[in-house]
């Protein structure tokens, strides 16, 4: 199974995904979900991102909370909402929202 996870808030614990047993993993930042590309804590990057996973964040989120979308921890990969799209269509067979 392709599961791709949204996630929509910062210091989301990584605990759930951590339970998440797939074939394919992949974590959308989205909203303040986008915290977790930008910011780090004690030069330590998001828990969210160490999951091992392909990980997005969507450009137009960053914008709004003020972060360049080019200055995002490395691992991260861009998508605006028609790459968001063709990723759901395309990369995912279910969709879950943390």
């Amino acid at each position: 199974m392709k599961l791709g996870v949204f996630v929509s808030e910062y210091g989301t614990k990584n605990d759930t995904l951590e339970r998440l047993k797939t074939d394919f993993l992949g974590i959308v930042l989205v909203q303040n979900g986008v915290y977790n590309a930008v910011v780090s804590e004690n030069g330590q990057s998001s828990p969210v991102l160490g999951k091992g996973t392909k990980i997005y964040a969507l450009s137009e989120d960053l914008q709004v909370r003020g972060f360049d979308p080019s200055k995002v921890t490395s691992g991260v990969t861009v998508v605006d909402y028609s790459g968001l799209v063709d990723l759901i269509f395309n990369d995912f067979e279910k969709l879950i929202w943390l």
